[in-house]
This record gives structure tokens, sequence and C-alpha cells, in this order.
């Protein structure tokens, strides 16, 4: 990867983990991970075995389940977060912001 692929990848990430907050930005960056190893293990297993063959077959099936597994993961901690965040706000609004 060149510096400037790097940079813009840094900087990309630094606009993803602004936007969604640090855990939910790295498990995001975690779920790309994981789909990009995938992916590549997938290409190199169906380059040597063949495309159409069954071990070709059972490389897709089982990258399928991990990446679905990883996806869901992924938005189980999303939505803990967001659930999170969501009764800090309440709690500290109801604390804070009383009436007097």
């Amino acid at each position: 990867m060149s510096d400037f692929d790097r940079n813009n990848c840094s900087k990309e990430n630094e606009a993803n983990e602004n936007e969604d907050g640090f855990v939910k930005g790295v498990s995001k960056e975690a779920n790309d991970f994981i789909h990009n190893t995938v992916d590549t293990s997938g290409k190199i297993i169906k380059s040597i075995t063949g495309e159409g063959g069954l071990i070709g077959k059972t490389v897709d099936s089982s990258g399928n389940i991990v990446k679905k597994a990883s996806e869901k993961g992924s938005d189980v901690i999303g939505k803990t977060v967001d659930n999170s965040s969501k009764a800090f706000k309440s709690i500290k609004d109801k604390t804070f912001n009383r009436k007097k």
C-alpha cells in the first residue's frame, strides 16, 4: 500500500470514527477485516483447487457463514452502543436538568 493510500485510508477511518464513535468504528473495521480475509483466503484456495469443485463450494459456504456471524456481531455491538448512549443521555438529562 502506498503512502498516499495509507493517508487516505487513515483520513477515511477518522471520518467514520467521528461519525459512529470509537466502539462502533472499531467494530466496523473488524468486520471489514474479516470480510476481506475470508474473500482473499477463498480466492487463494479456489485458485489452487478450482472454482466449481466441492472444495470451492465448501469454501464459499463456510465463508458466508463467517461473514454473517461477523455482521451479526457488529450489529449487536452497534445496537448496544446506541442503547447505552440513549440510556446514559436519559439518566443525565433527568439528573442534571431538573427544574427548580
